[in-house]
C-alpha cells in the first residue's frame, strides 16, 4: 500500500463542501480540517505508485474549490495501530 499525505489549500467558504467532495474520491481514505497553513489534509491510500498522480493531479486537484495541494509520499510507517486489521474489515469496536 502506497500512502501520500496532501495538504490543500481551498476556497474559504467552502471548506467542508470540500472537504466532503474529497472524502468521496477513489484513493482518498480520509480527509481532516485542520489550523495552520493549510485547510485540509487528506491521506490518500493506493496499490500501485503509478495511481499516486491519478488521484491527485487527476481527481484532487481539480475538485471545485481546490486552490492548491502540496503533496507528501510516505516511506515507511512507525506506528501501525493495526491499519492493515482496520482496512481489511472495519475498525474494531472500542466499547
Amino acid at each position: 500500500m502506497i500512502t501520500a499525505i496532501v495538504l490543500i489549500d481551498c476556497a474559504t467558504d467552502s471548506i467542508p463542501e470540500v472537504a466532503e467532495a474529497l472524502a468521496a474520491l477513489p484513493g482518498v481514505s480520509e480527509v481532516y480540517s485542520v489550523a495552520g497553513h493549510v485547510d485540509l489534509i487528506a491521506v490518500v491510500r493506493v496499490r500501485e505508485f503509478e495511481q499516486i498522480a491519478e488521484v491527485i493531479a487527476g481527481r484532487i486537484s481539480k475538485t471545485e474549490g481546490v486552490i492548491g495541494t502540496e503533496s507528501h509520499i510516505a516511506f515507511r510507517a512507525y506506528s501501525q495501530h493495526d491499519l492493515e486489521e482496520a482496512f481489511a474489515i472495519g475498525l474494531p469496536d472500542t466499547d
